[in-house]
């Protein structure tokens, strides 16, 4: 008789651990997007959110947090952003760069690269449709 060593239920926890893990990084680099514009935080968010979809608790918690959220419903249910958090993040995006450009960057061309990547950044939120109003 074959008895059950639990390679199953161990499979599936490296599984979980190493999603966890990959789910910490990813969301950890959707934070640091949060304050260097060049870093996209929606990605990350929702790859973070996929990886602890592995463990209900830790998914629970990133889709439930105030923060993030928001973000990762509007994606489930296939609205786009709300004009007021469009607002803030384009203001927000524009005022960490102007503080870049103002007192980090010291050559011209990093000035105009920073342009527009906030450019093409700001084009992009404006053109998220907002549930079927596009």
């Amino acid at each position: 008789m074959v008895e059950n060593c639990g390679t199953v239920d161990s499979g599936k926890r490296v599984r979980t651990i190493v999603l966890e893990f990959i789910g910490a990084i990813l969301l950890g680099l959707g934070v640091l997007g949060v304050f260097l514009p060049i870093i996209p935080t929606t990605p990350f968010v929702l790859a973070a959110a996929f990886c602890f979809s592995a463990n209900p608790a830790m998914y629970n918690r990133i889709v439930n947090s105030p923060f993030f959220g928001e973000y990762i419903r509007a994606y489930r249910e296939g609205k786009g952003i709300r004009t007021k958090t469009r607002i803030k993040s384009i203001a927000f995006l524009w005022a960490v760069l102007v503080i870049t450009m103002l007192f980090f960057m010291t050559e011209d061309w990093h000035r105009i690269l920073l342009s527009i990547v906030g450019i093409c950044v700001t084009v992009h939120l404006l053109t998220i449709c907002r549930g079927n109003k596009c």
